[in-house]
């Protein structure tokens, strides 16, 4: 009862017509979100599984319970207006409900919205036969929802009679003195987009972007982007500094990679024999790429060594280091059972005999009688 008398409510009142009337407004609304909670999950769910598409399906899983909460919400908003109760309170309730209702529905179209551009960028790796770019996928949703959070709030200022062209108006001339305060800031969010543009890399793709810095992308964000190394570690790289630096990328222009295996045999050895040997060896491979011959070549007689190079492709970048490893076993193993010395590095030094002459005698200074003479100190020689 005092929770009524808050209010300004009698009892009697209570069983009067507008309370009546607001209640039942209110329980319509309730019992029209549970029915359509209910049949989405019983009829409507059912109905999307049988599609070839699964985007319905994660819609009307992800919109279901935000639209019977808006739903509830508005019953709510028009069950105040019968009770006419007092104009700062009731203008209050109403705001407040209104602002709800909104920041609800921005939930439903940013859920509407990331759904829409997963199922787009799926579909077109699909069809072009390429791997997701879920990078794009990440970056377009955070900026959808920043977009669409900065308009919500203009909104809800205005639903609470704040004049929004004076803050406007400040938040420009703020926004000028913040831009040159954060030009590194602004620099690194500009090199992502650029990045995110030209899809020089995504999350997955493996790059290099210098001697010390080789790993797997797995964040592209707004400011920054995070490498994790071969040891584990993670590396956080502006974008401003990225956009500005070459990257080798594994991954571009497609995944198909090339490895270079070099080898050395000794001199006398039969060319066209150890490149059969080895070519053999590399056709035992079943993750070769067809699309491109691979191939044996003699490059140099070295110093000590016939040098040799195998090329060799293969489907998948992600197995370059793996098979490397094993071909050059292979290569190794073949050319032992064969019997085809793999050489080492060695010097051969020939030292040949030869006759010691001993020196002649100089003659030269006998019978030299040449007179010396002394000069003493302070003395002029003539």
């Amino acid at each position: 009862m005092a929770f009524l008398r808050f209010f300004g409510v009698s009892a009697d009142e209570l069983m009067g017509g507008k309370y009546t009337i607001a209640v039942l407004t209110f329980i319509v609304f309730f019992l029209g979100a549970k029915i359509i909670t209910w049949v989405t999950e019983k009829f409507i769910l059912k109905l999307t599984s049988k599609t070839k598409t699964e985007v319905d399906d994660l819609l009307v899983r992800k919109t279901n319970k935000p639209i019977s909460f808006m739903l509830l919400l508005i019953g709510f908003k028009l069950a105040i207006v019968p009770l006419e109760l007092q104009n700062g309170l009731n203008e209050a309730l109403q705001h407040i409900i209104t602002t709800l209702l909104l920041f609800v529905l921005v939930y439903v179209f940013v859920s509407i919205f990331d759904i829409a551009m997963t199922s787009w960028v799926h579909s077109r790796a699909t069809k072009k036969a390429l791997e997701p770019d879920e990078n794009l996928i990440k970056v377009s949703s955070k900026i959808f929802r920043v977009i669409l959070f900065v308009a919500a709030l203009f909104i809800v200022l205005s639903i609470w009679s704040v004049q929004v062209g004076p803050l406007l108006a400040s938040l420009g001339i703020i926004g000028i003195a913040v831009a040159f305060g954060l030009q590194n800031t602004l620099g690194n969010v500009f090199g992502g987009f650029s990045l995110l543009i030209d899809r020089s890399i995504k999350v997955g793709d493996i790059v290099k972007i210098d001697e010390d810095t080789t790993g797997t992308v797995i964040d592209v964000g707004l400011r920054a982007t995070k490498i994790r190394t071969w040891d584990n570690e993670v590396i956080i790289i502006p974008n401003g500094k990225l956009a500005g630096s070459n990257i080798k990328n594994y991954v571009l222009p497609n995944p198909i990679a090339r490895i270079v295996i070099p080898f050395s045999v000794v001199y006398g050895s039969n060319v066209d024999t150890v490149k059969k040997i080895v070519m053999d060896e590399i056709n035992k491979l079943d993750n070769l790429d067809k699309t491109h011959d691979a191939m044996v070549m003699f490059l140099e007689m070295g110093s000590s060594s016939l040098n040799f190079k195998a090329f060799v492709w293969l489907k998948s970048y992600k197995d370059r280091f793996g098979t490397k490893e094993k071909l050059n076993c292979m290569i190794y193993n073949a050319l032992n059972k064969n019997n085809i010395t793999i050489p080492f590095p060695q010097l051969d030094v020939w030292v040949k005999d030869f006759q010691k002459r001993a020196p002649e005698k100089s003659k030269a200074g006998k019978g030299n009688n040449a007179k010396r003479k002394v000069v003493k100190t302070g003395e002029t020689p003539e």
